[in-house]
């Protein structure tokens, strides 16, 4: 089943008030996802770049692209979550970055693909190093919200008052189901009153401005990616 398909209640981590500090953000998420040693990252940012081109990857083709053993590559797949795959077993979906559409829309070099959660819009153009026009919408008002992220960071914000829900998952809780206990509690709104609407009614979240969270992301990228990313 896809991301987008699934639901399940999370085990949040009681965060009531946003904490103020990006880099304590940033520490609680790169201590949550998988250590990666310096093939694990040069696999993950080359699977990254082979979807970002919206078509399903195989293993043999993500192996030969990035002139990697097939045992070692298919031996890592095997034990990271938040992987994806169709009937042919080709990957569809890699932590935050698809093939199959949602609701968070990412244009890249001239291709269509889709993210997980908004957050995912934020960092993924930073590991790629390119450009993306995002599009997602409210879940509150159904508004549309539009803006570009650049490696750099985050421009042509539409509304310009448009904010970002987040909250930090423990370990536990991301390697059980990524999208689950993460990805449905990360949205975009249009306004900041709509995000409090909805973060009152879902305890552990709190709020960040699209630039806190590409910040945020990009801190993170530099963290996990120490081997591969400058």
């Amino acid at each position: 089943m896809h991301p987008a398909n699934q639901t399940k209640p999370s085990k949040l981590i009681k965060t009531r008030h946003k904490p103020t500090d990006i880099v304590e953000i940033s520490r609680r998420i790169v201590e949550a996802f998988p250590i990666m040693d310096e093939m694990e990252q040069r696999l993950a940012l080359g699977l990254y770049g082979l979807l970002a081109k919206g078509v399903a990857v195989a293993h043999t083709t993500l192996s030969q692209d990035l002139e990697l053993d097939l045992a070692a590559v298919e031996k890592i797949l095997k034990k990271w979550p938040g992987l994806f795959h169709d009937d042919d077993d080709k990957i569809i979906g890699f932590w935050g970055l698809s093939i199959v559409e949602t609701s968070h829309q990412l244009m890249i070099n001239g291709q269509t693909v889709y993210a997980w959660c908004a957050w995912d819009t934020l960092f993924i153009p930073h590991l790629l190093q390119t450009d993306a026009a995002v599009s997602s919408h409210c879940p509150i008002r159904n508004s549309r919200i539009s803006l570009t992220v650049t490696p750099q960071g985050v421009s042509a914000v539409t509304p310009k008052e448009a904010v970002v829900s987040f909250l930090i998952p423990s370990d536990e809780e991301l390697n059980e189901n990524i999208t689950a206990n993460f990805c449905h509690f990360v949205y975009f709104f249009s306004v900041q009153e709509a995000a409090e609407t909805w973060i009152d009614s879902h305890p552990g979240t709190f709020m960040l401005s699209p630039q806190e969270a590409f910040s945020l992301g990009k801190s993170v990228n530099l963290a996990r990616y120490t081997r591969t990313l400058a």
